[in-house]
């Protein structure tokens, strides 16, 4: 890894120059964090299963249509991906009150929501990641209208296939984070694509008949062991093997 170009450097993750152009290496770390970093902690093994479970639910999506920066699985802690321009909003759909949203309206957690509700926030750590509108959005040139109308779609259609998924197993989807980006072809065409990760670091997921999270939540608020909370997913979802965290083969890449 120390030979390789450091291009980007977060709170989870490490992007390094990929082996071909428009290409980037993306290494999971085991840290952990919370409150805009007032909390920190390292938990071995959260980056292997962040890596396999985001792998996995990338493809998923996919196949459904869902363009995405994945391009496939290198190792335990590394995907190759997609270089693109990454769009200053995070995208928070939200099926159930929880965290910030059940505050702001003095909701009971795990309160069902009349509809899904999405959210958007400028990605900013020095501001606190402020809540947004669309009026801001386009104003300050972060997106265009028609940008946001297929974000907006996009974010709908990822909620809908994996509140199917995990149902199918036994979970929940409460809410979840995600990015996208800007891609251009050969031909200089853009295309807005999912980006960054899909994990539970930033998604809640509760056992559909307990409520017992296996989220973030546990790290957040000492509600139990991180580590086991992320394998019970990886392991609902039939992608973890039952020794636990090791490296297997990749898949093909998707094209």
């Amino acid at each position: 890894m120390a030979r390789r170009r450091r291009v980007y450097e977060g709170k989870a993750k490490v992007l390094f120059e990929g082996p071909e152009p428009g290409t980037l290496i993306q290494y999971f770390k085991d840290d952990a964090t919370a409150f805009n970093r007032q909390k920190h902690a390292v938990i071995t093994g959260k980056g292997v299963l962040n890596n396999r479970i985001s792998e996995y639910l990338m493809l998923k999506l996919g196949e459904i249509g869902i363009p995405t920066h994945f391009i496939r699985r290198l190792n335990m802690r590394e995907q190759l991906i997609r270089e693109v321009e990454i769009i200053p909003i995070e995208v928070v759909v939200r099926n159930y009150a929880a965290g910030s949203f059940s505050k702001r309206f003095r909701m009971e957690e795990g309160t069902l929501l009349p509809r899904s509700i999405v959210e958007y926030y400028y990605k900013s750590d020095e501001l606190g990641d402020p809540m947004v509108t669309e009026e801001h959005i386009t104003a300050f040139g972060w997106a265009t209208y028609q940008e946001i109308d297929e974000i907006l779609n996009m974010s709908l259609r990822i909620n809908d296939f994996l509140c199917g998924l995990f149902t199918g197993v036994g979970l929940k989807l409460i809410d979840f984070k995600v990015e996208f980006g800007r891609l251009w072809d050969e031909n200089d065409e853009m295309r807005i694509v999912l980006a960054d990760e899909l994990s539970p670091d930033n998604m809640r997921v509760w056992d559909s008949r307990t409520n017992q999270r296996y989220d973030k939540d546990l790290f957040r608020h000492d509600l139990g062991n991180l580590q086991e909370g992320y394998a019970e997913i990886a392991r609902r979802l039939g992608i973890l093997p039952e020794a636990g965290p090791r490296d297997l083969k990749g898949p093909e890449t998707l094209q």
